[in-house]
């Protein structure tokens, strides 16, 4: 099922929150398409997919142990309060 409705072009807003989807491989072939159509002109969105993607590939390589206790806490506070404003 697609989770985007709408045929209209997508905003910067909307390629942020599909983001993440976009990465797993989870959008809808249109939303797919769309997405894809934004990013062609749009430097800024492109720019950030590529920051999303190198956030990604340098966390995979990070262990609990190369985290100080104290950056533990404030990861896990940062991920409970976004997890709250969802």
């Amino acid at each position: 099922m697609s989770l985007l409705r709408r045929q209209d072009p997508l905003v910067c807003r909307e390629v942020v929150e599909l983001v993440t989807d976009y990465l797993e491989g989870s959008l809808s072939r249109a939303d797919r398409r769309r997405f894809e159509a934004h990013l062609a002109d749009c430097p800024h969105c492109t720019e950030y997919l590529a920051q999303m993607r190198a956030t990604i590939r340098l966390t995979g390589r990070l262990e609990p142990e190369d985290l100080s206790a104290a950056m533990r806490e404030d990861l896990g506070e940062l991920y409970r309060r976004w997890r709250d404003q969802r």
